[in-house]
């Protein structure tokens, strides 16, 4: 794809979804790393039903911490992978705390030292409460810049770089947003809907619907 349709496809995207941002509500940097910690395996929608429940009683790490992992896992259930997920934030909260005097710190090797965090994590929370020009590469944007041929990769990781590498420098902060919400309501895995595609023309997938 040349750089002249990439950045056509950027502005198709960005002129369709002017308002594109996350999804998960949050209120600083520490309810935005919870929640997208929260995230993972889940939607954005039932994050959401959870998270304002949770911060209401323990918006701090020394409040969730007080309140215990089992506490803590009752609370998230619905959201699925609950041991596993209130474990991390409880171990995340007491980095916090011991290493970062309570605040989410901003840095990639940071944010990935904490139990939890990856690299899609640490994307987002750089991107959303730092930011950053960073592009967080979930199973939408992944699916989204392989089959348009914007950044085929094999692999998250290599389609992240990819991105990095073809994104002009105006879209980077917000390229993920637009990938993303075009994945999810859009270019879907499933029952895509080419018609009411806005980028069709630049989309190099072969098995796009013509009527």
């Amino acid at each position: 794809m040349s750089p002249a349709t990439i950045n056509c496809l950027y502005q198709k995207l960005a002129k369709n979804l002017p308002d594109a941002k996350s999804e998960l509500s949050f209120k600083n940097h520490f309810e935005l790393l919870i929640a997208v910690i929260l995230s993972a395996q889940s939607t954005d929608r039932t994050v959401n039903k959870i998270t304002p429940v949770l911060f209401s009683s323990c918006p701090t790490p020394a409040e969730i911490l007080a309140l215990g992992q089992s506490r803590l896992a009752e609370i998230i259930k619905p959201i699925g992978l609950a041991p596993a997920k209130s474990k991390n934030i409880i171990n995340t909260c007491k980095i916090l705390l011991e290493k970062h005097d309570g605040e989410v710190p901003g840095t990639r090797e940071e944010l990935e030292s904490l139990p939890g965090v990856g690299r899609k994590t640490a994307n987002v929370v750089l991107n959303e409460g730092f930011d950053k020009p960073t592009i967080a590469v979930d199973t939408h944007v992944f699916r989204v810049a392989n089959r348009t041929g914007l950044a085929p990769g094999k692999t998250v990781l290599a389609t992240e770089l990819k991105l990095l590498e073809v994104t002009p420098e105006k879209w980077l902060k917000n390229a993920h947003h637009y990938l993303i919400l075009h994945g999810r309501y859009t270019c879907t895995a499933k029952n895509f809907d080419c018609q009411k595609c806005v980028i069709k023309k630049e989309c190099c997938f072969t098995g796009k619907t013509t009527v």
